[in-house]
């Protein structure tokens, strides 16, 4: 049965595991290598269970362990041709692991096919991952995007579970004391997904079938849970949740559990 396990969600940090006990992907690495350990312990899943990390960009919220994690495993990093040659440049991934670009491709890797999808992110590269599991299920991770493009709604759709940006509050953004450069970063179509959008995305893709959400990456100064969960809830009217559509909040820091989708 498929599971995913929103490990860390935030704009510190990064990092989910889409398997079981027996094996599985990672998606992103954003926490040192000993934070990732207790929180696969706290979900009952051996370090060895991870057969491969597949990196989203090279921001440090998303490779921040990556360095001690390869050193430490051997294990392959998956990810696009720029992403993987700037985090190989900077030492970010140790030479005794295997680099594999995934442009263009679909990859079998821990019993699921993997793809990536370009999002729009102020960084050399930038994707999300749809990933097909054993038991024919689709679910993709799409965060770190200023906008959802035509590539990205084509990707996400179909999907039966989807983790979704949803970054920033625009009341909280535009009244809160970052200063003006980062507020304009964030709001930019390179930046970061709002909670409003994500809004929408959410809404057209329950219409297309899709029934399981968590929201992701929320920024601790300009969002909170309950925020975004109640923005995208109130956009969601002509629906019923808990039966058209299941939302949840990935946490910041899993203290445990996982979503069956």
């Amino acid at each position: 049965m498929a599971r995913l396990y929103p490990l860390f969600s935030s704009s510190k940090g990064n990092s989910s595991f889409i398997g079981n006990e027996k094996g599985g992907i990672l998606i992103d690495c954003g926490v040192s290598m000993k934070r990732l350990c207790a929180a696969l312990e706290a979900n009952h899943i051996p370090l060895e269970a991870i057969q491969g990390v597949f990196i989203t960009h090279e921001h440090t919220d998303h490779v921040a362990g990556l360095a001690m994690l390869t050193k430490k495993t051997g294990m392959p990093v998956y990810g696009q041709k720029r992403t993987l040659q700037r985090l190989c440049d900077s030492g970010r991934i140790a030479v005794n692991s295997p680099v594999i670009d995934i442009t263009g491709k679909t990859i079998s890797c821990g019993e699921s096919e993997v793809s990536c999808f370009d999002t729009p992110h102020d960084t050399i590269q930038s994707c999300g991952y749809r990933i097909h599991t054993s038991d024919d299920k689709y679910c993709a991770v799409c965060t770190d995007l200023g906008h959802v493009t035509p590539q990205v709604d084509e990707a996400l759709t179909g999907c039966r579970m989807v983790l979704i940006e949803a970054n920033y509050d625009d009341y909280m953004l535009r009244r809160g004391p970052y200063p003006l450069y980062l507020k304009e970063r964030i709001l930019s179509q390179n930046g970061h997904l709002s909670n409003d959008d994500c809004a929408v995305q959410v809404g057209k893709l329950i219409e297309r079938g899709t029934t399981h959400f968590l929201l992701g990456h929320l920024s601790q100064d300009n969002n909170r849970p309950d925020v975004a969960d109640r923005t995208v809830q109130c956009s969601l009217q002509r629906f019923a949740r808990g039966r058209d559509y299941l939302l949840g909040v990935a946490p910041v820091e899993t203290q445990g559990g996982a979503v069956i989708f």
